[in-house]
């Protein structure tokens, strides 16, 4: 019985969370209210108070579970990255493998909303942006790097900062489709992003193969 209500708190936890994300990024942190919260998650509004405390505390709460949910996406997606092929021709074709899944890690509409909702709210929550970087983008981009160092390591990239690296390579795989978006509002398709992600690749080993 213990454990059912532990469960039954964890599931109530995780549909207030899925509706502030929602609300909050449909109506803005201003306008959003934690009656329409409540609303859309089909709770009383008591629970969310007993769960997740005020509205800025729930604001924090859903923006650094969504940092770290794109993170472990990233990282799972990750696990594919090419570690020591044989030759550059191999190199070129395990990063077009593992890339469009590591690109969708970055398009999917939770992290669409965290992104908007960031950015729009950057002044209010001016501490918020490095809390979020540390449980999302940093993770990514260290992870990243260490793959690179190591495809640096086995001499078929030269890499002299991997951190510099990791950055210009999520950079040139999602900057364009970003635009393109226009910030997950518009559809990208399959086509689309298949020839950004391949001119993106083609961009970073012109780049970092060695000389």
């Amino acid at each position: 019985m213990t454990g059912e209500r532990s469960r039954g708190r964890l599931d109530k936890r995780a549909a207030i969370l899925d509706a502030a994300l929602r609300v909050f990024s449909r109506e803005g942190y201003e306008r959003a209210s934690i009656d329409m919260i409540a609303a859309e998650a089909g709770v009383a509004k008591p629970t969310i108070y007993n769960h997740l405390g005020g509205k800025e505390n729930l604001f924090r709460q859903i923006m650094i579970d969504a940092a770290r949910e794109t993170s472990a996406t990233f990282l799972a997606a990750l696990e594919g990255f090419p570690g020591d092929p044989g030759d550059a021709g191999s190199l070129r074709d395990g990063l077009l493998a593992v890339a469009p899944r590591l690109v969708g890690c970055f398009h999917r509409p939770e992290s669409w909303a965290l992104q908007r909702l960031l950015y729009a709210e950057s002044v209010r929550f001016p501490d918020l942006y490095a809390t979020v970087r540390a449980n999302g983008a940093g993770q990514i981009a260290d992870a990243l790097a260490g793959r690179l160092a190591r495809l640096g390591n086995a001499g078929l990239l030269e890499i002299a900062d991997p951190d510099r690296a990791a950055g210009h390579f999520i950079a040139l795989l999602t900057h364009e489709l970003v635009a393109r978006s226009e910030l997950g509002n518009r559809t990208i398709s399959a086509e689309e992003q298949d020839t950004a992600v391949a001119e993106g690749i083609d961009a970073f080993l012109r780049a970092y193969s060695p000389r």
